[in-house]
């Protein structure tokens, strides 16, 4: 995911500037990004049309989230890359609780920096790293390598479930 397009560049290069990543691009599969502290997925695993997920099309991907969630049993900080991502969360945390609960309501707004705690995760907001945003200044550096410091702090600072 990322590999190979403007948007991985810039993300890429922040995870590396944060410590989360071995080197600052990745071009392919096989280039030797290692990623450190962190994973990466998606709220939808399909290329959708004109690159625009449906809600649909995330809440037939949502199982497969949850499934590889509970894998990742030391994970405890959500970064979520855009709106789109950010309810996505929601539901996914919802759906891990034990017992399943609902979404929590008001609904949490996503914002650039907003958190929000569910159960065991917080959920960290920051815009998505597309041309759109990087282009225009909405998404700058200076803004993302903030996010992932407090990243870093919020998951140094939870317990493990080791």
């Amino acid at each position: 995911m990322f590999t190979g397009d403007r948007s991985g560049d810039f993300l890429f290069a922040a995870l590396f500037r944060a410590g989360f990543a071995n080197q600052p691009s990745s071009v392919h599969r096989d280039d030797g990004l290692r990623l450190r502290g962190a994973w990466i997925g998606a709220a939808v695993r399909c290329a959708p049309p004109a690159n625009r997920p449906t809600p649909a099309e995330r809440e037939q991907c949502l199982p497969w989230s949850v499934r590889e969630l509970r894998l990742l049993r030391d994970v405890r900080t959500i970064l979520c890359l855009g709106a789109f991502a950010w309810d996505a969360a929601l539901r996914l945390t919802a759906a891990l609780a034990d017992p399943p609960a609902a979404l929590p309501r008001p609904r949490p707004a996503f914002g650039h920096a907003a958190e929000f705690r569910a159960d065991r995760y917080t959920l960290l907001g920051c815009y998505h790293p597309s041309q759109q945003n990087t282009f225009t200044g909405k998404l700058t550096e200076a803004m993302i390598d903030a996010v992932l410091a407090r990243a870093r702090e919020l998951t140094e600072s939870a317990p493990s479930e080791r």
